[in-house]
């Protein structure tokens, strides 16, 4: 998940806007997770059936 949809339960406000320490934290940790961290679900299916379709393509061109 994407801290750009997260509200705080500290101050009620977008966690990207950093207003309160609760919300600087969780901005920070999350940044912090990797590339792959702020893909959403689809995004990463998608970037395996991409991947599986170019494999199969190399597969098929290699016969």
């Amino acid at each position: 998940m994407t801290y750009d949809r997260l509200v705080c339960a500290n101050c009620a406000a977008p966690v990207n806007e950093g207003r309160c320490r609760v919300c600087r934290a969780s901005r920070e940790r999350m940044q912090d997770q990797g590339p792959f961290a702020g893909l959403n679900p689809a995004m990463l299916i998608a970037l395996m059936v991409i991947l599986v379709a170019a494999l199969a393509l190399l597969a098929h061109q290699a016969i």
